[in-house]
């Protein structure tokens, strides 16, 4: 038994050690020149330096693009959360005709591939002057997220005993106040766990958020794709927007980590 769990614990030590291996590289390129990265293999910096951050935060064209990503990443999840927690409602609490024929056509809009709906984006965005602003990759963004979120929250309201419900009738809850003071409490593990997937996917989403964007709305990671200049790529620079890039990411489990967790426990997630 304990040479059992011995291996099993070098075998867990070893992935966590390969997992963070390309980020530890990383985050060791972000504090180099150039000429070091280039110039060989070294497991630290020689000449440490934070030339690669200052451009980040002092470049327009740069610190722009962070700005551009949450700002279309936050109005996408106020727009997911609002259409996505009546709907999961309704989906929980009423029978009708086809509901769940609907249900299944919800979701499987989450499944197709983003390049599927790439052209008719474009034509419609361009046609109606939304093209490069933030509600135009927000609205994108919605198509799949809006079915998965309304997945996740109907199965955390599901849980929920509908005896809540007439009980708050009963008091004189109007619809609206008791879903706000009453219902939402009960299920804030099922929004924080669909706020954190709502997050990552319009976080690292690059194929509509760059097609449908050019300069005023353009995110990070299509600025990211575009540092060759003329003295070729900037390997230092590109590595401190990849480190900064990913703190939103960490910071955003480590504030919904618990309920990440109970939704693996209810089986939803």
């Amino acid at each position: 038994m304990r040479e059992r769990s011995r291996s099993k614990g070098i075998g867990i030590t070893v992935f966590i050690i390969l997992l963070l291996t390309p980020i530890y590289w990383l985050l060791n390129m972000s504090f180099k020149t150039n000429r070091e990265i280039l110039s060989g293999l070294t497991l630290w910096p020689q000449n440490f330096t934070f030339d690669n951050y200052v451009v980040i935060f002092t470049d327009s064209s740069w610190y722009s693009g962070y700005i551009n990503s949450m700002t279309y990443v936050m109005m996408n999840m106020a727009i997911t959360l609002t259409v996505a927690l009546p709907a999961a409602y309704a989906f929980s609490r009423y029978r009708f005709l086809g509901d769940k024929h609907l249900f299944f056509w919800l979701l499987s809009n989450r499944m197709a591939p983003p390049a599927v709906f790439l052209l008719p984006f474009f034509q419609l965005y361009s046609s109606i002057g939304l093209f490069d602003t933030h509600i135009a990759v927000a609205l994108a963004h919605c198509l799949f997220n809006v079915p998965l979120a309304v997945w996740i929250l109907e199965g955390f309201m599901s849980g929920v005993p509908r005896e809540y419900d007439e009980m708050a009738y009963i008091d004189g809850y109007s619809f609206p106040r008791f879903f706000v003071k009453i219902f939402m409490p009960m299920i804030r593990s099922g929004i924080g766990v669909t706020a954190f997937f709502i997050f990552m996917f319009s976080w690292v989403e690059l194929l509509l958020a760059r097609t449908l964007t050019s300069v005023d709305a353009q995110p990070i990671a299509a600025i990211m794709t575009r540092t060759i200049g003329a003295s070729g790529i900037d390997w230092g620079v590109l590595a401190a927007a990849g480190v900064l890039t990913i703190l939103p990411g960490v910071l955003v489990v480590w504030f919904v980590r618990n309920h990440v967790a109970r939704g693996f426990a209810l089986g939803r997630v």
